[in-house]
């Protein structure tokens, strides 16, 4: 696998780079314009990831207008920012209703709009005029994105009922329908830059991975999802690669990246590969960005932890024992080891006493954690594919009666969308809370805000209007409650220290705090601080983890646990051992 190198290589005028969040899609993506621009290249970076650091990386303030970087010479910055624009998207939608319908109708229209589908429609709304202006074109030789939109989004965009003023009335249940009203004015516009994107000539998507299991599947999907749509110019590019090893910390993370490497996806095995070695440095400053594509340099964090106190999960264990939670979630990007820390929980309150209900998303869990009956503790496994089908078919029978094949087109792709998936899984988690009231019931991937705030919404909604959406059951009715209840809900935040897993972890807290649940307890999971390897890069690496734990740690008020990177698969009797 070669270094990744954007001047060895012949790349198109526009330049997408996508991700699950945290891989290094905007590392990658500033070292690339600056590569470009240090060559003589005109260069233009835009990013519309809502947890973008880009003000870090360049140590500048920049607008959404585009700021010249000093110290590079031909390169413009522009930072836009989706949240606000999905915001002034979502009052422009609703102010047009506003005084004419209910207030509990408006409200609902309102969460309808304020999902993650409707800041990237606003994100592709966004950078739609920079793809299409002809001003820009002529004046930059490559015009680089931040993370690119999804193949959900833009199959929505070529839908033609997405154009026909499709609000909320006509959801029928579905989840994300009517982030697309109003958009007509923009149709020219969205149809020149959805053709573009998918011209090899012109543009190539950059699909940014890690070597580990959980991000290569991810570029898997997000792979196949373009490739649908007609984008087919990919390379996958993996980063963070470590090279070699000398202690028993850095051999056991080298052998844990060559198994995910060796078991790569068929479909990413069809494209053009490249590496980036793992870099023990935090990507900001012009001299790091320079350098993160071609050398390490093993700069040391002389930054202290501040507290005296790091909790350990045995510690939270304690606490949810004591206080007598009776359902505990564990929530967090996908990769930040969810599952294992629920199962560990589960096997820490039975170990205490407790009749434990561990309920997991993740196949592999279900057969890996085998766990004796007699120890307190059942467990389920919700097939999120299952639930998914069986939701899809309860709302597409129900429209079938009343819509066109061109709205049901539209409904179809909606329910594709990450937040259908979440109410579907969501359904078969309320059921089984409500079977198992007399345990403790621990889940794995609980529901985001918006998720909750849009099953509480429709509710209201369809009591104002007396007619009959996509049905919510009893059990989740009940379970909304029950999650605002702090005396029962438990909710665990679980990251990384790194950017920006802890900043999509503030994010997801903020989505619950708008569903007023609230959070009390932090994770800092895989670390390496607490490893004490010798390697050089991972110790330095390690010491750069410092300020993100000193992050978590005033923002939780002192509630977070930390634990230590393992090579090993965590299951079984180790995961009392975390």
């Amino acid at each position: 696998m070669e270094n990744f190198n954007p001047q060895d290589i012949a790349l198109t005028k526009y330049l997408f780079y996508t991700g699950k969040g945290g891989v290094g899609k905007t590392s990658t993506a500033c070292a690339t314009a600056v590569t470009l621009a240090d060559r003589g290249k005109r260069v233009i970076l835009i990013s519309t990831d809502p947890a973008s650091n880009l003000q870090d990386v360049f140590k500048t303030e920049l607008t959404n207008k585009g700021v010249p970087i000093k110290g590079v010479a031909n390169l413009v910055v522009v930072n836009l920012d989706p949240v606000q624009a999905a915001a002034e998207y979502r009052e422009s939608v609703i102010a047009p209703y506003r005084g004419k319908l209910p207030d509990v109708v408006l409200n609902n229209m309102e969460e309808q709009l304020s999902g993650s589908c409707t800041v990237e429609i606003a994100a592709f709304n966004e950078f739609s005029n920079f793809i299409t202006d002809e001003k820009l074109q002529k004046e930059y030789d490559h015009i680089i994105f931040d993370t690119a939109p999804t193949g959900h989004t833009l199959r929505m965009l070529q839908l033609p009922s997405a154009w026909s003023n499709f609000i909320s009335e006509s959801t029928h249940g579905a989840s994300c329908l009517g982030q697309l009203s109003g958009l007509e004015s923009k149709k020219e516009i969205y149809i020149k830059a959805v053709e573009t994107l998918a011209d090899v000539k012109q543009t190539t998507l950059i699909l940014v991975s890690r070597p580990e299991k959980a991000p290569l599947k991810e570029a898997e999907r997000a792979s196949k999802e373009l490739a649908s749509i007609g984008v087919i110019n990919q390379t996958l590019v993996i980063n963070g690669v470590l090279d070699n090893y000398d202690d028993k910390i850095s051999e056991s993370l080298y052998q844990k990246q060559q198994r995910a490497l060796s078991e790569i996806p068929q479909v990413l095995q069809e494209l053009k590969t490249y590496k980036i070695p793992l870099r023990a440095y935090n990507i900001t400053g012009i001299e790091n960005v320079r350098s993160f594509l071609i050398s390490d340099n093993y700069v040391t964090c002389d930054e202290t932890i501040n507290t005296q106190t790091i909790f350990q999960l045995k510690d939270i264990i304690d606490n949810l024992d004591k206080t007598n939670k009776k359902v505990i979630f564990t929530m967090g990007k996908g990769g930040v080891g969810k599952t294992t820390i629920a199962a560990a929980i589960a096997l820490g309150l039975a170990a205490k006493g407790k009749k434990v209900h561990l309920t997991t998303t993740d196949p592999a869990a279900h057969l890996k954690f085998i766990i004796d009956e007699k120890s307190g503790i059942t467990m389920s496994h919700i097939d999120e594919k299952e639930e998914l089908k069986k939701y899809q078919e309860e709302v597409l029978s129900k429209a079938r009666e009343t819509m066109s094949d061109e709205d049901i087109a539209y409904i179809e792709e909606d329910l594709r969308s990450p937040c259908t998936q979440e109410i579907a899984v969501f359904r078969a988690f309320a059921d089984i809370v409500e079977k198992a009231e007399e345990q403790v019931v621990v889940i794995d991937t609980a529901p985001t805000g918006h998720t909750l705030l849009l099953l509480d919404s429709t509710q209201s909604y369809t009591k104002e209007m007396k007619r009959s959406q996509g049905d919510i059951p009893e059990s989740a009715k009940k379970l909304l409650p029950r999650l605002r209840d702090q005396n029962e809900t438990e909710v665990i935040i679980v990251t990384l220290a790194e950017t920006t897993p802890v900043y999509e972890a503030v994010r997801l807290e903020e989505d619950l705090k708008r569903a007023n649940i609230a959070t009390n307890w932090w994770i800092i999971n895989s670390s390496l601080y607490h490893t004490n390897t010798s390697n050089q890069l991972l110790s330095a690496k390690a010491s750069n983890e410092i300020s993100w734990i000193n992050k978590v740690d005033k923002h939780s008020n002192g509630n977070f646990a930390i634990i230590s990177w393992r090579g090993e698969e965590i299951k079984g009797n180790n995961l009392f051992t975390l």
